[in-house]
């Protein structure tokens, strides 16, 4: 129940405003001072592989020097084929240019963001604004509001911004910085035609030239080999195609076999080519594969069914079953093949070599079955990972499904260690669960389908995805109906309804909401049943506050508290009365929302509940000050202020700065009102808040 007002972060402001007594003001800084924040840079490390393109840096720097910033920022577009190289071109640049905007490099990839073909481009501002040191608690929940606000981040920087698989400038436009001597790059692998910018360069990035792709093979490799027979060297770099991603798994299988005459392994090549007629790039890719071991090869080809562009290497385990220690091995031995790229974050697949290990998995299990298990695995282990975490960082909630068994000593669990480290794996695992999701309802495994949605509720209440989680939630609905669980119908309903209204689209929220609460009639009378029936009408009167209509909201948080009370349900009756208590003062009768505050406020406190004991003393403190308590308010505002920053709650903290200001200021200091004020403002601007917000003054 609690989790439908929760909305806490990990993170913590850089401002801390400590304020005793009236009339003092003390202020703390986190990390470096105002405006000093390091300058982001969100580019992996570099290849040393990688072979200058003359040309194309010349045109890229070129257009730097002549950009002069009167037309936006400068855009250059880099097209060419999958493989071709256009990322390694892209990272190269950002990197030689940094001198030129020292305010940092963003990165984003829209392809990890792409949904059914297309991108959701309020979640890679998202993505944006987190490189620039605006949490996730202070975005802007529309997409109108999250450009502004990375505008007004942006503005008067020289930042570069990459952004990685655009398929259409219609992405790409709204993610350009609002200073114009900024530098975006931009990849696809074609032209973007409605790229309507003035400033733009197209750069094409072609095939690597014959002795541009030799002198690659030989920083892959240095092979003495290379040196004895060039022909040969030059007859491989061709069959390659010029392609980066195909030349780094060439080099990396020359190097495996360091006995073998470079003619002799060139002709094998060629017989492939010949007597089965396909190409030499896959040629290559194939030899590479053939010379794995057992495990390495196994592993392979069943990474294409892990649902997110990075692997980490428990994932890894997963899919292959046979125990952490094979599974390193594995991975070692693809990475020095060139199958595969470390990352910090994990492992990374090119996305040629993902489609070949998707051919060879085909030919070495037909019928699927090896693949299917390997699938069935690793959701199991993410459900029950995910619902571990959920469990570490939100503590005891409503939950239907239930947490899942081990899936035997091939998986080993996630070693948390504690609420952050829970809530941080979340995060970092965010694309693979939510692939996940998608993964089990395609299988058929519903169960865990709609099951791993209840802990993608509390990564969502403090990391607003809103593609992620409408798309998550629309399958969990879709799952839950087909297994015709009755309890997980009607939750993923309200669930699913929320980001819906958030987003302003009410007629949606409200139209699933309804067929939650006809569905609710339907429900038993044990505990749970009824604690579900009340959290139903609760998602209603969220909804109903939503749009303004505070009477109607009023009255089902009215209803659902009376129904916990008869179960009894000692904490659902304490998050009505704050729901309802905070409605009627936002209505206008003070009066009687202090006598349900202070009942709320009590109760949270009897059942340890400190965040909800802090917000419910917070907004006794503003119920006071309406009815002219101040004396007392001003002892439960100070209590509040404490807690959020203890909890590093950044967009509490300013709200109950504020409400120390009018407190102040009824007692006639509008002096030190005024500084209450400036740290609330101070605080949100250094949070990257808009400057008329709704977290700002």
């Amino acid at each position: 129940m609690g989790e439908e007002t929760r909305n806490t972060m990990d993170g913590q402001a850089d401002a801390v405003v400590q304020a005793g007594r009236i009339g003092e003001l003390h202020q703390y800084w986190h990390g470096t001072a105002p405006g000093a924040h390091p300058a982001p840079f969100q580019l992996p490390p570099e290849l040393v592989t990688f072979e200058n393109r003359v040309k194309e840096q010349e045109r890229i720097t070129g257009a730097v020097e002549g950009h002069t910033g009167q037309a936006g920022p400068l855009v250059v577009a880099l097209t060419g084929v999958g493989g071709v190289g256009k990322t390694a071109l892209g990272f190269h640049m950002a990197r030689r240019l940094t001198d030129r905007y020292p305010d940092g490099v963003l990165y984003v990839d829209l392809d990890d963001l792409r949904r059914d073909g297309s991108v959701e481009v309020a979640d890679a501002l998202g993505e944006l604004l987190s490189g620039l040191d605006v949490s996730a608690e202070w975005w802007q929940r529309s997409f109108a509001g999250r450009s502004k606000q990375y505008w007004n981040r942006t503005r008067d920087k020289r930042l570069i911004v990459v952004v990685d698989n655009a398929r259409y400038g219609s992405e790409v436009v709204p993610l350009l910085p609002s200073s114009p001597h900024s530098l975006v790059i931009v990849t696809s692998h074609g032209v973007l035609y409605d790229l309507d910018v003035t400033s733009a360069v197209e750069v094409a990035v072609d095939p690597l030239s014959a002795d541009d792709a030799v002198r690659l093979l030989g920083k892959i490799v240095d092979d003495p080999r290379f040196r004895a027979e060039p022909e040969t060297v030059a007859e491989l770099a061709q069959g390659c195609g010029g392609l980066p991603a195909a030349l780094q798994v060439a080099g990396h299988w020359v190097r495996r076999y360091r006995r073998r005459g470079l003619s002799r392994l060139v002709a094998d090549l060629t017989t492939e080519l010949h007597e089965k007629g396909i190409p030499m790039v896959e040629a290559v890719w194939d030899a590479a594969y053939g010379g794995l071991g057992v495990q390495a090869a196994r592993l392979y080809c069943l990474l294409p069914q892990h649902p997110a562009p990075v692997v980490t290497a428990p994932a890894a385990a997963v899919l292959l079953g046979d125990g952490p220690q094979r599974a390193a091995d594995a991975l070692e031995e693809l990475e020095s093949a060139g199958l595969l790229e470390e990352r910090p974050e994990g492992y990374r697949m090119h996305a040629l070599l993902r489609g070949h290990a998707e051919r060879r998995a085909r030919e070495a299990d037909p019928e699927g079955a090896q693949r299917a298990a390997a699938r069935r695995r690793l959701i199991g282990w993410y459900r029950r990972q995910a619902a571990r975490a959920d469990l570490l960082a939100a503590g005891p909630r409503m939950t239907f499904a239930g947490l899942p068994g081990g899936t035997g000593p091939a998986a080993d669990d996630i070693a948390f260690a504690g609420e952050a480290d829970a809530l941080g794996w979340l995060r970092s695992e965010r694309l693979a669960l939510y692939g996940a999701v998608r993964l089990a309802h395609e299988d058929g495994l519903d169960s865990d389908a709609w099951a791993l949605c209840e802990p993608l509720w509390t990564h969502f209440l403090d990391h607003p995805h809103y593609a992620d989680i409408t798309d998550a939630f629309r399958t969990g609905v879709a799952a839950a109906d087909r297994r015709e669980h009755l309890p997980a119908m009607i939750r993923m309903r309200c669930q699913l309804a929320r980001p819906l209204w958030e987003q302003e689209r009410y007629d949606e929220a409200d139209e699933l909401l309804r067929q939650a609460l006809h569905a609710a009639v339907s429900l038993g009378d044990s505990d749970g049943e009824r604690k579900l029936k009340a959290s139903t009408v609760e998602f209603r009167g969220l909804l109903k506050s939503a749009r303004g209509d505070l009477a109607g909201a009023a009255a089902d948080f009215e209803t659902s508290r009376a129904a916990h009370a008869e179960i009894p349900n000692p904490y659902g009756v304490l998050l009505q009365t704050y729901l309802l208590g905070r409605t009627v003062l936002s209505m206008g009768d003070a009066e009687r929302a202090v006598r349900l505050l202070t009942e709320a406020h009590r109760a949270a406190r009897e059942q340890q509940r400190e965040r909800l004991t802090a917000r419910t003393g917070f907004a006794l403190g503003r119920a006071l000050r309406r009815t002219g308590r101040t004396a007392q308010a001003e002892e439960h505002v100070r209590a509040a202020l404490r807690s959020a920053r203890e909890r590093g709650s950044g967009t509490d903290e300013a709200r109950i700065l504020k409400e120390l200001a009018l407190l102040v200021e009824e007692r006639g200091d509008a002096a030190e009102a005024e500084r209450y004020r400036t740290a609330a403002r101070q605080l949100a601007s250094e949070a990257g808040a808009l400057p008329d917000g709704p977290h700002s003054s």
